[in-house]
């Protein structure tokens, strides 16, 4: 899997948002200790910097060494290549060991993980009680009535190049895995709608598209998604490539514990 995000590793650390410093106030005033946090498919560190804010050690892990080699630095993050082949044990250990961390969050990511393997291991590392695991993710941004069909007309037409795991962002992580009691920030099936908004360029809403896995394959099966002419057609519902607009990230998140 980590060659769907290897060949735009630069882009995606300019191109994704930084998440609500409040979403990571909120999980950890779910953990009674703040010693260690697990950050599992951490990509550029992203979360891992917000998540070193409430906790002393935060360990970052990633399928892709392309996507590690652009991650920011921090004092008290330490970043990991965790390949496929690595075993159970030998991730657990990584991590801290058994009932050793506070906390583990996936951002955006958790869609493409090998659930039958991770959530066993989630299990053995969280401390319990008190341990909390969150995941989250956002499908297509809001900007306005004459800019979203346009937004969604082009994200439908990902699909055929989609991963099919990929749908599981699309539908919001309501169809979404996630074998853990509730905490109160949304259960299985029926995950926690938040809002994420941001300022955004045209310059860097482009960036945002090209960094979609889905983009890259079909670059390589020779399908120009972002065409001049796509290009043109978002450039005009935009408003003009130098209009900065606050537009809206729709996410979706799911927190819970290990069940007794």
């Amino acid at each position: 899997m980590a060659e769907l995000f290897d060949k735009q590793a630069a882009i995606y650390l300019d191109a994704r948002p930084r998440y609500p410093s409040e979403w990571f106030s909120m999980l950890a005033s779910l953990t009674p200790d703040h010693s260690l946090a697990w950050d599992a498919g951490t990509g550029n560190g992203q979360a891992a910097i917000d998540v070193s804010e409430h906790y002393k050690q935060v360990i970052a892990t990633d399928i892709s060494e392309e996507q590690l080699k652009h991650a920011i630095q921090h004092p008290q993050v330490q970043y990991f290549h965790s390949p496929s082949s690595m075993s159970d044990d030998e991730l657990v250990n990584l991590i801290g060991g058994e009932n050793s961390v506070d906390l583990v969050v996936v951002a955006t990511a958790v869609h493409w993980f090998d659930l039958e393997k991770f959530y066993p291991v989630v299990n053995r590392v969280l401390k319990k009680p008190g341990g909390v695991v969150a995941v989250w993710s956002y499908n297509i941004i809001q900007v306005s009535p004459d800019m979203d069909p346009l937004l969604r007309k082009f994200y439908e037409g990902t699909f055929p190049f989609q991963n099919p795991k990929a749908m599981y962002a699309f539908e919001c992580y309501k169809t979404l895995p996630f074998p853990f009691e509730s905490v109160g920030v949304g259960c299985e099936g029926q995950p926690l709608e938040l809002d994420m908004p941001r300022e955004m360029s045209f310059e860097r809403l482009l960036k945002l598209l090209s960094s979609a896995s889905a983009v890259n394959t079909a670059k390589e099966q020779g399908v120009n998604l972002l065409s001049e002419e796509v290009v043109r057609e978002l450039g005009s519902a935009w408003g003009g490539p130098e209009l900065v607009r606050t537009v809206n990230y729709k996410s979706y998140m799911l927190a819970g514990k290990v069940k007794l």
